[in-house]
């Protein structure tokens, strides 16, 4: 089983628009979506369309409209009662696939809550094979919180625990690496700068690779770091590797990354090995920005072309 975290959910509305965005100007849309949004939702989405169990954790408030969208989704969900209610993110897509996302912070929630959030991780996570963290976090949860919730749940589980897989940014991104020691982080190039403390705009795979080892195994175990149109890399301790996506047709890259993440998982829990994993990864990555709003993959909508992998060390 695999268990995901989604601190801080979305309700996530992407207007298609015909033509490239226009700063200013009134434009017609030509579709609308709404989909259960944030990280940890849109990874579980990915797993439980590729028959896997997959329970999603997250705050959810009595009554809270969110509730039909994530029904729609049809996931198992261990639920946390809260105040707040989830947030609403606006994607702007054009016929190019350029998109343009604007993002509210969330419900703030108590300290009982952030609390019961935890308890509930901890909960859900017996006999888990994976915990994937994803998303950002709400306000009041502060931000070492994903470090607590990596505490509480090896300290119930002990050598039970299952693997930890991190997604998120920032200063919480930060804490993971300095005092969370996750099995998995899952950075884009931006995020990978801002950790290191390292440009990396066009930078090669192999300077990437560089700047990985800064964290690479000694504050993570690995890194599976996307690249967009590039692909994705793979470190861990006994190598690193780069992956080329297929050719696909882009229609919106929200969640793209997560579908990456879950394809790293799935790939995982069956017994890959880290190029079989790594290929997987780009293949749901891709997979998701060939689909529209942030509509979760399943495995007959992976693109067929070839995913080349080369070993950089």
């Amino acid at each position: 089983m695999i268990v995901t975290l989604t601190a801080n959910p979305s309700l996530d509305r992407t207007v298609t628009l015909p033509a490239p965005l226009q700063v200013g100007d009134v434009q017609s849309a030509a579709s609308t979506r709404e989909d259960a949004g944030g990280k940890g939702i849109n990874v579980a989405r990915a797993i439980r369309a590729a028959g896997e169990d997959c329970t999603a954790v997250l705050p959810l408030a009595i009554g809270d409209p969110f509730a039909a969208a994530l029904r729609e989704a049809g996931l198992h969900t261990h639920r946390v009662a809260v105040g707040g209610h989830v947030r609403a993110n606006l994607a702007i897509t054009d016929p190019a696939g350029v998109t343009t996302k604007l993002n509210l912070p969330g419900a703030e929630l108590s300290a009982d809550e952030v609390g019961a959030v935890v308890d509930a991780v901890v909960a859900a996570s017996a006999g888990a094979r994976w915990l994937v963290l994803a998303g950002s976090l709400p306000p009041g949860a502060g931000e070492d919180f994903y470090v607590r919730v990596i505490r509480a749940v090896r300290e119930a589980h002990g050598s039970d625990s299952p693997l930890v897989a991190v997604d998120t940014s920032g200063a919480a991104l930060a804490a993971v690496v300095a005092d969370g020691e996750p099995d998995l982080i899952k950075p884009n190039d931006e995020e990978l700068s801002e950790l290191a403390g390292a440009a990396l705009e066009d930078a090669d795979p192999t300077a990437i690779v560089d700047i990985a080892r800064s964290l690479v195994p000694t504050r993570a175990r690995a890194a599976l770091i996307t690249l967009g149109a590039r692909g994705a890399l793979l470190v861990d301790a006994d190598g690193a590797w780069v992956a080329t996506p297929p050719p696909i047709r882009v229609v919106s890259t929200v969640g793209a990354g997560d579908s990456s993440l879950a394809g790293y998982v799935l790939a995982a829990t069956r017994g890959a090995g880290p190029e079989e994993r790594l290929r997987l990864a780009v293949r749901y990555g891709a997979a998701a920005a060939s689909l529209p709003g942030t509509q979760a993959p399943a495995p007959e909508d992976l693109p067929a072309g070839d995913v080349p992998v080369v070993r950089l060390a």
